[in-house]
């Protein structure tokens, strides 16, 4: 219920003190020379423009920009009330007065502009997230080295002696290589009356030596 209370109270105040400045700003205008709609105009356009400027305060945080607007608005409507409490003769208004009543929609359009298109700034102090330090990573200690176990060096094979060549196996020759070397061979002894040689058999087969002793022998 108080908070109710509360709520109230502060909703009439806000009313009554926005009634009395405006119709103070529109008593100024009037004086000024700004007659009919246009004197009930400009207690709009200064409440708007202070309206806007807070706004921005409050959503996109301290700027000077909307610092600059608003306290411009703010001495707008400050002295209004001020002036129209008897301080200047509003039946012979100064041409200050005049002059800046004529240039105030100019100065109000520009500033709305700024407020309603101009990025917000943002204060790195406060808005900017901290950085992270950089963590050192510490790699752990790896486990030392085993030391490669001794490795006992095996018996040398032995060696072949001159009594004992070493024999190559021979290579396997098919069947029909043999057919043809043959032939060959047959050919070879008909013409010169005498057998074949490996070295010449090698030679007409296109053959390796192993390979053209291995036939030769099969031919024997």
């Amino acid at each position: 219920m108080t908070r109710s209370l509360r709520i109230d109270a502060v909703l009439v105040q806000a009313v009554i003190a926005g009634a009395l400045s405006f119709a103070h700003l529109h008593d100024l205008a009037a004086a000024a020379g700004q007659t009919g709609w246009k004197a009930w105009a400009y207690p709009v356009s200064v409440d708007l423009l202070l309206v806007a400027a807070w706004r921005r305060l409050r959503n996109d945080g301290p700027s000077r920009l909307a610092w600059c607007w608003f306290l411009i608005a703010l001495v707008a409507s400050l002295g209004a009330n001020v002036a129209s409490a008897g301080f200047l003769d509003l039946q012979h208004p100064p041409a200050w007065l005049r002059f800046g009543i004529a240039g105030w929609p100019a100065l109000a359009f520009l500033g709305g502009t700024l407020l309603a298109h101009s990025p917000a700034a943002t204060d790195p102090a406060h808005d900017s997230e901290p950085t992270p330090e950089p963590v050192e990573v510490v790699p752990a200690e790896a486990a030392p080295a085993s030391e490669p176990e001794p490795v006992e060096p095996s018996e040398p094979a032995p060696a072949l002696t001159a009594a004992e060549p070493a024999v190559a196996p021979a290579p396997p020759v098919p069947a029909a290589l043999v057919d043809h070397a043959r032939k060959v061979a047959d050919d070879h002894h008909a013409r010169t009356g005498t057998p074949i040689d490996t070295d010449t058999l090698r030679a007409r087969l296109g053959v390796p030596a192993p390979m053209a002793d291995a036939i030769a022998a099969q031919l024997a």
